[in-house]
């Protein structure tokens, strides 16, 4: 497939519109035709995308594939699109995600075909908007769209309280909406004032978040905090989190997919574009803000498990182990290293890679038997045994075995997370036991035991579309989980660049060692100055022999600046 490379953004963008608009022309009888204009475009987005990935410049800094085009000039919007390591990584998620989630469609949606189409290719086009926008208009505007075809998604697919989920869902995420629109302005306004009585006025997104740290600290604040509410519910971080097993449970299948693989996402990438930037200069402010949002990640890592293993209906379950699981990724952000963000988006790619299969699952078991209640189950392995092997390799994914995704990115934010605090890491490694127990706990109830339900004994076997939707998530999480080197490399340069900014002694210190970054000696006698954003003591060292290294501190309390004495032995 032949794309022009300067606009390749923009046709993955519209493409799923450009089904949407088709669909509309199609009669309403005509449900059969819905599917199938549905199914291609879904494909067709996917299959658009697949150029990024020989296309994508790895090790290149900054944004690629950038589009710039005058939208409205009188305020200084523009249409701007670019991707950097990151954000392809997650368009890459949201495109497969978007096609296998409307292929499971095929037989699940029986009414109003036509507007489930078109509402879940506009959804499509909202998600990768927010992951390729670079002016924040854009981004709001696509940020805002997104609502909408969830919002109709739920309240009229969905299940028995399907209405309060939709409204519930709708009113949360606007809420937060609200505060980092009245967060864009105020950094638009200052940024100006910075820039000069005679500059234009611009929505430009590193040009905005490049005044941040001109501004006075407690203006920094406020801006922090007013997106910081927008991605936590997103996420969502508790105590944020109450609308998800609600909008989860009462979602169609697809709805649940998209929702647990992509929609959270927009929460985690929120926090790594625009709340790391955000971040105090002020190293007390600072490393307080980081405090609270570990200690909230920790929270939400372990209160979601101990939640997970009370639950009797298995997509509530599902649910809240996606704030769990979520909860490592907020924490691997946080973190402030390289490991801890590059683990932080291997696991969301994780996360919507397993979780998604989950929800697959679960909708094939509902299909079936039109309830999702675990009692009603068990010994499901003996009539369907394709089912529970595929079923057996999501799980284990999810959990984190390894040679399967999982652990990959599980391991990475531990790693990472270690170096600064051994503390959360410890109280994280509790929410990996408890995830263990509750997933384990599931497939046992479910898929072992005698077929006590004479309604499980004749439940047909995974059918060829049922194979299509589950295979490709299997094959990748097989794939990260023995391979994962590609996507390290993909992410190595924006996750240099970010450290760089939000921790940047980061790299000048010996806690820099273990990432193999190579620490220049002090001159015998020279006083370091290393500000480490986490260090609560400093010892002296001396380097064994002259050119080796010097161990700075150890990253692990809140203390901001710190000196060290190196000197060479000689």
């Amino acid at each position: 497939m032949q794309v022009n490379e300067s606009h390749i953004l923009s046709w993955i963008l519209f493409t799923p519109l450009l089904g949407a608009i088709l669909l509309l022309l199609v009669p309403r009888e005509r449900d059969n035709m819905h599917r199938v204009i549905g199914n291609v475009f879904g494909l067709l987005g996917f299959l658009v995308s697949l150029p990024l990935i020989w296309r994508f410049p790895i090790g290149s800094p900054g944004y690629q594939f950038r589009e710039n085009a005058d939208w409205i000039p009188s305020i200084g919007a523009h249409y701007s699109l670019g991707i950097d390591g990151i954000s392809f990584l997650l368009v890459m998620l949201t495109t497969i995600l978007g096609a296998i989630s409307i292929l499971s469609s095929w037989s699940a949606i029986r009414t109003r075909t036509k507007e489930y189409y078109i509402l879940f290719l506009l959804l499509q086009t909202g998600m990768l908007g927010v992951f390729m926008s670079l002016d924040f208009f854009l981004f709001y505007l696509f940020w805002e769209v997104m609502l909408v075809p969830m919002y109709f998604l739920i309240g009229v697919w969905g299940s028995d309280r399907r209405l309060y989920a939709a409204i519930k869902f709708f009113l949360y995420t606007l809420a937060g909406s609200v505060l980092m629109l009245l967060a864009i302005l105020a950094l638009y306004y200052r940024a100006h004032e910075a820039a000069g009585a005679g500059a234009a006025y611009t929505f430009d997104i590193p040009t905005l978040l490049g005044v941040v740290p001109q501004l006075p600290t407690n203006l920094q604040r406020i801006l922090f905090w007013g997106f910081f509410f927008a991605f936590a519910i997103k996420v969502p971080m508790f105590p944020f989190h109450t609308w998800l097993p609600d909008a989860h449970t009462e979602a169609p299948t697809a709805g649940s997919v998209i929702l647990a693989g992509v929609l959270l996402k927009m929460g985690t990438y929120g926090f790594i574009r625009f709340s790391l930037p955000l971040l105090p200069t002020d190293p007390v402010a600072r490393q307080h803000i980081v405090t609270i949002l570990m200690v909230l990640s920790i929270v939400g890592i372990v209160y979601g498990a101990l939640v997970c293993m009370m639950q009797k209906d298995m997509k509530k379950l599902i649910a809240y182990s996606s704030v769990s699981h979520l909860g490592f990724c907020t924490l691997g952000i946080f973190a402030l290293n390289p490991q801890g963000l590059s683990g932080s988006v291997i696991q969301q790619i994780n996360h919507g890679i397993s979780t998604g299969a989950l929800f697959l699952i679960i909708g094939v078991l509902y299909e079936r038997r039109h309830t999702r209640l675990i009692s009603e189950f068990g010994g499901l392995s003996t009539p369907m045994p394709n089912f529970a092997a595929i079923y057996m390799i999501a799980t284990l994914s999810s959990l984190g075995l390894p040679l399967l995704n999982g652990f990959i990115g599980e391991f990475t934010i531990l790693s990472g997370v270690f170096s600064v605090n051994l503390r959360w890491a410890a109280w994280a490694v509790i929410g990996i036991v408890l995830g263990a127990a509750y997933l384990l706990w599931l497939y046992q109830r479910v898929m072992f035991g005698p077929v006590t339900n004479p309604a499980n004994e004749h439940l047909p076997d995974l059918n060829a579309r049922e194979f299509a939707t589950l295979i490709p998530l299997v094959l990748l999480a097989f794939w990260i989980g023995i391979y994962p080197k590609p996507l390290f490399r993909v992410l190595d340069a924006p996750v240099r660049q970010i450290v760089e900014q939000v921790n940047p002694n980061f790299y000048n210190s010996a806690t820099a060692q273990g990432y193999g970054v190579k620490v220049p000696v002090a001159a015998a006698g020279v006083q370091v100055e290393v500000p480490v954003l986490t260090a609560p003591v400093v010892k002296k060292a001396k380097a064994e022999k002259p050119g080796a290294s010097v161990p700075i501190a150890l990253l692990a309390a809140p203390a901001a600046g710190v000196t060290a004495n190196a000197a060479e032995k000689r």
